[in-house]
């Protein structure tokens, strides 16, 4: 007896130890996964300019390798989310992590440029049954208490470096080895990522019979689609072509059949309730703002200093990490002002900041200096949509019924990746044309071809700091909720 007494606390905190080191290789791999998806949201933007060289891409083609992944990833999100309930979050996880990784090594092995258009779209779309199976399996292996919190601080952590990691990554991979690299490299660790997941993971599904809004889906995608092409049309046609107007007239008459198709359906992708309401909905206009600032103020920095400033890729990524590093930090700034002013004066000045900084990088020329020209616009855009986030992520939670939060949470995510889609086409148009409008009263000489790249950047900053302070006009007129009301596990997500 005495034996038996005192092995069982021995056996007990074995037991305990054996189950708390299995729920962290869990936890391991479920963030790895995590992290390849923030990543290959910016690991490619430093790479792009080599990756435009080598396939023989055109300015206004380049923009694709950027958009088709938010635009995918955005727009099939809440779809993702379905097929990871009902259909299996383990089997959606595995199936999403190994179509990712082909999808990858297509793009990395992309002989021109629609290869790596597709494999850019087919990142997205395995990406959108990936995320929120991720999120699911953390939800499931983590039900209660300090363990749940430490795992979902980990996810956000990851969420909101991941894109500064990305952009030294992408610049290390490149400049040392090729831009391939910058695709290729998720093959390898996606590999493991599976082949650990199949030994780790459990199955969980969500109780009821499965419903998939296909004709919902079908219409988000095409229509944002139809959107995104409409506004790259622009900067080859102009607005004034039959094809731009086409393409952005379909654009409206399907986003416009969605939202019937939504009010209609026993069950929606997108509960139209929850955008309706006037706080959520500024929430997430705000977000669309916000995506849109931050995947196209990145990507033309990428051009200005390898193009223009002639720096190397990894010179180039480190020099675009305090964007993002400031994002980090007035987020976490944020969250301590947010229960004591509210979200509103937060969602006001945020962006305002975030348009300062803008207007900063409208100044930028041929011989500036980093330090003192290109830095502190950089830290004010960081720091802004930092203000901008943080609050965002809460108020878009805010009155929502406990079946909608999954949705609502996802449509966060869903609006700042579509957002960052149509940011980055509709200011490359802007930029296409104010490129080609300088040339046309300017010879062609390669001091005239810098000018023109300069005056294109320029532009783009300028108008990206009018739609930022588009978003504190938004959310002045829209937010009106308390910091009471504000939901207590409301989850802030950076990426």
């Amino acid at each position: 007896m005495t034996l038996t007494d005192e092995a069982s606390p021995g056996a007990a905190e074995a037991a305990a130890a054996a189950h708390t080191k299995g729920r962290n290789v869990r936890l391991a791999v479920i963030l790895l996964a995590q992290l390849l998806i923030v990543l290959d949201a910016t690991v490619v933007n430093v790479a792009l300019p080599d990756a435009q060289k080598a396939l023989h891409m055109s300015d206004a083609d380049r923009q694709w390798v950027v958009t088709l992944y938010a635009l995918t990833f955005g727009s099939l999100l809440l779809l993702g989310g379905r097929i990871a309930d009902f259909w299996g979050r383990r089997r959606t996880f595995l199936v999403g992590m190994a179509g990712f990784a082909a999808a990858s090594a297509l793009g990395g092995l992309a002989q021109g440029g629609s290869e790596l258009f597709a494999a850019r779209a087919g990142q997205g779309v395995f990406a959108a049954m990936l995320a929120p199976a991720a999120l699911s399996l953390i939800q499931v292996n983590f039900p209660t208490g300090p363990a749940r919190a430490k795992a979902f601080g980990l996810y956000g952590a990851i969420g909101g470096g991941g894109a500064a990691l990305g952009l030294v990554l992408g610049g290390v991979l490149t400049e040392y080895l090729s831009w391939r690299w910058c695709l290729l490299v998720n093959v390898p660790v996606a590999i493991v990522a599976v082949v650990s997941g199949r030994l780790v993971l459990k199955e969980s599904r969500a109780p009821g019979e499965p419903a998939y809004d296909v004709p919902g889906a079908a219409l988000v995608t095409f229509g944002l689609a139809s959107l995104v092409y409409g506004l790259n049309r622009a900067s080859v046609n102009g607005w004034q072509s039959g094809g731009t107007f086409a393409f952005l007239a379909l654009a409206v008459v399907l986003l416009v059949g969605f939202v019937l198709v939504e009010q209609r359906s026993a069950a929606p992708l997108l509960p139209m309730r929850i955008p309706v309401h006037p706080t959520r909905g500024g929430a997430y206009l705000a977000a669309l703002i916000g995506g849109a600032a931050l995947l196209g103020g990145l990507l033309f920095l990428t051009y200005y200093f390898q193009v223009s400033l002639q720096y190397s890729p990894i010179t180039a990524g480190v020099a675009s990490v305090p964007l993002t590093a400031s994002v980090l930090v007035s987020a976490a700034v944020a969250s301590v002002l947010l229960p004591r002013v509210g979200p509103r004066p937060l969602m006001v000045i945020g962006p305002v900041i975030a348009a300062a900084g803008l207007a900063l990088l409208t100044q930028i020329s041929l011989d500036s200096s980093y330090v003192t020209s290109v830095l502190p616009g950089l830290l004010l855009i960081g720091f802004g949509l930092g203000f901008l986030f943080v609050p965002m992520s809460n108020t878009a939670l805010v009155g929502v019924a406990d079946h909608d939060t999954g949705a609502a949470s996802a449509l966060v995510n869903a609006t700042q990746q579509v957002g960052g889609a149509i940011g980055t086409a509709l200011f490359s148009t802007i930029y296409a044309s104010a490129v080609s409008g300088y040339l046309t009263g300017h010879d062609a000489s390669p001091a005239s071809q810098g000018l023109a790249l300069l005056h294109g950047y320029r532009t783009a900053f300028a108008y990206a700091a009018g739609v930022m302070l588009l978003a504190a006009v938004i959310a002045a007129v829209l937010i009106r909720v308390k910091k009471s009301d504000l939901a207590a596990d409301a989850t802030v997500h950076l990426g």
